[in-house]
């Protein structure tokens, strides 16, 4: 059982049906998911005596199943889940007939240094009364002091944990087999941040509290982004949702803490809430700026898909990572960027009625558009990361014995999978319409990953009756959106006719126009008479 990793342990009275060597391959199972049995005894006997009626054929375990997930409402539940699962893959006779969480969230305990207090100035009573000037000494002195020891000057080295009187006491205690600690020893928090009267909640615990208190701050910011952008009565609607997530999200805030630090707890909370809003809605200089709603759900989405992608990958082993996912994964993205490096640019030649060959693009491009495709094709990330979320907070809909998880799974991979991949063939397309609309308009053309197009005026080398153009004649009074040269070709757009040109290099001359509005001066009376 050694190196079995878990989240949750729930100790479940487990009844087995059948005879002497169904019971051994039961315990054989628990043992091999590392689920420890407690006790085992016949049905009727022991803890079930008066309980359970007697039955020879029956046997009941305390097994405590260990598994991933939150600790939540369905935690029991997903425990008989996992009892289930096990019964369908031995074939055996197993209920759950009890399930009792172990509560094993740990305390986060204070962390306290303890120092030396020889520095101090003492304490002696004085029968004289302090002049108002001593009194000022004196305090200075204390002050200094009390600095001194916040800066750790007069730590001792010596760490403890617990509350502030267990500390104090725990610094001053002999410990066995280490030196005798001074008499004169105080106590000073770790980090400054926690005081005497405030008790933290258990890890668990506040890890659930805080990302409420961030799921309704974000949810806040949400509905004052579009309260922003909206009008008229929605944007009432959205700021009165705005408001109320403001008001939840801050009485959230005051049960960060188990006891005490509400007032810190709030004011940090604050401050944060007011950076993020100034982030969302800035005005820079009288101009106005920020998130739209879109964005802010694009930083939704890249935390949901990172969080959830971490807890479905969490649960392998290293060794299950270097001996198949790694390779797989590398080898995923390896043949996706070979294989699509030219896509990209192969839609846009398309629908220009070019090929890729035509357009000579630099590698690094050609790599730099895979990566775009690849940014494409990441969103289809959002459904198994959903999934993981779904698995960690033990929704029915993926437990282990749900037999249409997996089908709605893939089914729902495909949709987003065939989505995306619509959205990476219209990333050419408005290329090449906002190529087309700027090429009509007579006005700056624009880039399209390396592909450089440019208003060029084509000047022939040869006589009109010699050149061996493709797709259309050539005009030479007027300018051309040319793509450049590539393998001895040069490709031209012919805006007006609506169609690709292709001409050889050694007829032709390039000559940069500076928009498609002036007028080429070739004339064919002034190439010489033998071309």
């Amino acid at each position: 059982m050694q190196g079995k990793r878990y989240d949750q342990r729930v100790l479940v009275l487990v009844e087995v049906r059948g005879e002497q060597r169904d019971w051994d391959e039961a315990e054989r199972a628990f043992d091999q998911q590392g689920w420890p049995v407690v006790a085992a005894f016949a049905r009727g006997e022991g803890a079930s005596q008066g309980v359970l009626s007697a039955d020879a054929s029956a046997r009941l375990y305390s097994v405590e199943v260990r598994f991933f997930g939150a600790r939540n409402r369905r935690t029991e539940q997903a425990a008989e889940w996992w009892v289930q699962r096990l019964a369908r893959r031995t074939r055996l006779e197993m209920y759950a007939r009890r399930c009792e969480p172990v509560d094993r969230d740990r305390e986060q305990l204070t962390g306290w240094r303890a120092h030396t207090v020889a520095h101090r100035p003492p304490r002696v009573p004085d029968p004289r009364p302090l002049t108002p000037m001593a009194r000022l000494r004196r305090s200075a002195v204390m002050a200094r002091a009390r600095l001194a020891e916040g800066s750790g000057r007069h730590d001792t080295g010596t760490l403890v944990r617990g509350t502030a009187s267990e500390a104090l006491r725990l610094s001053r205690m002999d410990l066995p087999g280490g030196s005798a600690p001074e008499a004169a020893i105080d106590v000073r928090t770790r980090h400054g941040r926690e005081r005497r009267h405030i008790v933290q909640r258990r890890e668990e615990d506040h890890r659930r509290v805080t990302s409420r208190v961030m799921a309704w701050t974000f949810a806040m910011l949400f509905c004052v982004v579009v309260a922003r952008q909206a009008s008229g009565a929605r944007t009432w609607v959205w700021g009165t949702a705005a408001v109320l997530c403001l008001l939840w999200s801050a009485w959230l805030t005051r049960d960060v803490f188990a006891e005490g630090g509400r007032v810190g707890s709030i004011l940090t909370w604050g401050v944060a809430t007011v950076f993020l809003l100034a982030v969302a809605l800035g005005a820079d200089m009288g101009e106005t700026r920020g998130w739209t709603p879109v964005q802010v759900l694009s930083v939704f989405a890249v935390t949901a898909t990172s969080t959830g992608i971490w807890l479905l990958v969490r649960q392998w082993t290293w060794g299950e990572w270097l001996a198949w996912a790694a390779p797989l994964l590398f080898a995923l993205v390896a043949s996706c960027v070979v294989a699509s490096g030219s896509v990209m640019h192969a839609l846009y030649a398309d629908s220009l009625d070019l090929t890729p060959d035509d357009l000579d693009v630099p590698a690094l491009w050609q790599a730099a558009s895979a990566l775009k495709l690849l940014s494409f094709l990441s969103f289809a990330l959002f459904v198994p990361a959903l999934w993981g979320i779904a698995k960690h907070v033990h929704a029915s809909f993926v437990s282990p014995v749900e037999r249409f998880g997996v089908l709605s799974y893939v089914v729902a991979q495909v949709a987003v999978v065939l989505f995306c991949t619509l959205g990476a063939l219209d990333s050419a397309g408005d290329a090449v319409k906002e190529l087309r609309t700027a090429a009509a308009q007579k006005a700056e053309l624009p880039s399209y990953f390396g592909v450089e197009p440019e208003w060029m005026c084509v000047e022939p080398t040869v006589l009109a009756a010699k050149l061996s153009s493709r797709g259309g004649v050539l005009r030479p009074e007027q300018p051309y959106v040319s793509f450049g040269e590539a393998g001895g070709t040069v490709s031209l757009w012919d805006e007006p006719a609506g169609k690709a040109l292709q001409m050889p290099a050694e007829q032709v001359r390039l000559v940069p126009a500076a928009d498609g509005r002036v007028r080429c001066t070739f004339s064919y009376e002034s190439l010489p008479k033998g071309d």
